[in-house]
């Protein structure tokens, strides 16, 4: 049972200064790190110092909770690029953080409502059954139905900015990012945060979704409870199923594996080609399965509108015989400011080369009309691919500042929901299936 908390960090001095703590921590690491390289291996010292690292920078975040945490989920979907000590360490992100104290669940309902839960609900447990990053969900009764409670976290909303601010430089070293105009990167993840604290625009997000996407099979939604619902508070059903990643674990059923799958990707591929607009943070938490192997769909809070002139492009990149055509290639490079205009000419042959590579192999479920996401292969090739540029020196010494400002939460998008297929084990997804529904 994790332990509740009673307050949250919120001060910008509190907040930059648990960071400090976790930095300093991370830095001891470090020197225990050449001090096990003396008597161990190498890949031994360097398995250590993941795991140390990747505890202390979760457990720092985790008091932190919000935007900080939300940098752990997001770190955590990029399997392809970070050592597994952190992919399974910010997973954690997902569904186990300490939840907040009952005082503080009933001091958030007094103030957007000006009564307590127990005077809104017939039955309240102020017991959460889980957090996540922002909030945390209790369960409770009215007129014979079961409802998930979702409470936002004190203060969370105020400390998007100093938050970003905070975790800005690590970003910046990480993704090698240089240049004046990175900031647009940074303010689209500004943005989207602040937008994701705002309850009433995920409601009405959900609502929209769970309408325009009722038609497709195998997928469910909850129903939104406006009445119940503040800038701070959502209401919707009680949805009864398993977390993805606790299906995927005891699942053996390929039969079920393919439903879901198919179910999740023509979710996604209608999003996307239909609607113009996605939910941008697919993880397991936000899915849940049903008894009846129906796919259960959760938390809008993070939803990517995808403009013409960066649709266009990036999906005419997907197609084959444009991958293949040099010319084709490179201008629509230039369209999604992958290639800019300052480039030298070592950096634009790198980065052409560099994306025809990861294209060629990230568009290959687009080439068919039938895609085995269980194959170990497929992303094995990803991995490398990701381990063999994170390693290279030559990139190091480039502006990794480049691509549309768009990519940040499509390609998220897409990793996510690669990942999410490939937990499935689905082996026969009808890629174009969208298209009939």
């Amino acid at each position: 049972m994790l332990k509740t908390i009673d307050t949250i960090p919120v001060s910008k001095i509190h907040r930059a200064s648990k960071l400090v703590q976790t930095g300093a921590k991370v830095g001891m690491n470090y020197l225990k790190y050449y001090g096990d390289k003396l008597v161990s291996t190498e890949d031994e010292a360097k398995e250590k110092l993941n795991k140390n690292n990747a505890e202390d920078i979760y457990d720092g975040l985790k008091k932190l909770k919000g935007s900080a945490l939300k940098v752990a989920q997001m770190l955590s979907m990029e399997k392809s690029v970070l050592p597994q000590a952190y992919v399974e360490k910010f997973s954690l992100a997902q569904f186990s953080v300490p939840p907040l104290s009952a005082p503080l669940v009933l001091k958030t309902f007094k103030k957007y409502f000006g009564k307590t839960p127990y005077e809104i609900f017939d039955t309240f447990n102020a017991n959460s059954v889980n957090a996540a990053s922002i909030g945390q969900v209790h369960k409770a009764e009215k007129n014979g139905k079961s409802l998930a409670v979702k409470i936002q976290y004190p203060g969370i909303a105020n400390s998007i900015s100093s938050d970003l601010t905070l975790v800005k430089p690590i970003a910046i070293s990480m993704f090698n990012i240089k240049g004046k105009d990175s900031d647009k990167y940074f303010k689209e993840v500004e943005d989207k945060l602040i937008e994701e604290t705002n309850y009433l625009i995920e409601i009405k997000q959900s609502k929209e979704i769970s309408e325009a996407c009722k038609h497709i099979p195998n997928l469910k939604f909850p129903a939104y409870y406006t009445e119940f619902s503040s800038e701070r508070i959502i209401t919707m059903d009680w949805m009864h199923g398993e977390h993805l990643s606790e299906f995927t674990a005891h699942n053996t059923d390929v039969h079920k594996s393919n439903k879901l799958g198919q179910a999740l990707w023509d979710f996604y591929m209608y999003q996307i080609h239909s609607l113009k607009k996605v939910h941008a943070d697919p993880h397991p938490g936000n899915f849940l399965i049903s008894k009846e192997a129906d796919l259960i769909a959760l938390d809008f809070g993070c939803m990517k509108t995808i403009p013409d002139d960066f649709y266009i492009p990036y999906f005419e990149l997907a197609k084959k015989k444009n991958i293949q055509n040099p010319e084709i290639f490179q201008q629509k490079l230039f369209e999604l400011e992958i290639l800019r205009d300052d480039d030298s000419e070592e950096e634009l042959a790198f980065f052409t080369a560099m994306f025809h590579d990861m294209l060629s192999l990230f568009t290959q479920p687009f080439h068919q009309e039938i895609f085995d996401f269980s194959n170990p292969n497929f992303f094995k090739q990803i991995a490398e691919l990701g381990e063999r540029y994170s390693k290279n020196t030559e990139l190091k010494k480039m502006n990794g500042n480049r691509g549309s400002k768009h990519f940040i939460y499509i390609n998220r998008t897409f990793f996510g929901l690669y990942n999410l297929m490939f937990d499935l084990k689905a082996t026969k997804v009808h890629i174009n299936n969208f298209k009939n529904l």
